[in-house]
């Protein structure tokens, strides 16, 4: 039961994460020098801040309403998974480096560590 709610609910995530995704490329791109898009990882900051805000809260809603341990982790695993991504992040953070945007590529990694951090703290005293 619990790899079938992890299946479904990471299904729905990687989805939501897909319309973010799309929503924020046809929204935030801006020419850079010769004509090639500057881009700054919105979506893969909105998604994985938000991730951690869900597990957070998942940590404490789950057990406080009474539900299988099978439902926090359909929420934690599941659609909190397929929601976030390490790996856009630390692909953006390296294309930022490649086209020689340091700060850009420091601010990117300080922000999605200190407000994801905040945000799973958030969630879990909200849980508590």
């Amino acid at each position: 039961m619990a790899a079938a709610l992890v299946g479904v609910f990471g299904v729905a995530g990687a989805l939501l994460r897909f319309a973010i995704d799309s929503w924020f490329a046809h929204r935030t791109s801006r020419p850079g020098t010769a004509g090639t898009p500057r881009h700054w990882p919105w979506a893969t900051l909105v998604v994985n801040v938000t991730g951690c805000l869900i597990i957070g809260l998942s940590i404490g809603i789950t057990g406080r309403l009474g539900l299988a341990p099978e439902w926090q982790t359909a929420v934690a695993t599941g659609f909190a998974g397929g929601l976030t991504t390490f790996s856009s992040w630390t692909t953006a953070t390296v294309r930022l480096l490649s086209e020689s945007r340091f700060g850009a590529a420091a601010l990117n990694v300080g922000v999605n560590l200190g407000a994801g951090f905040t945000a799973a703290a958030i969630g879990i005293a909200l849980a508590s």
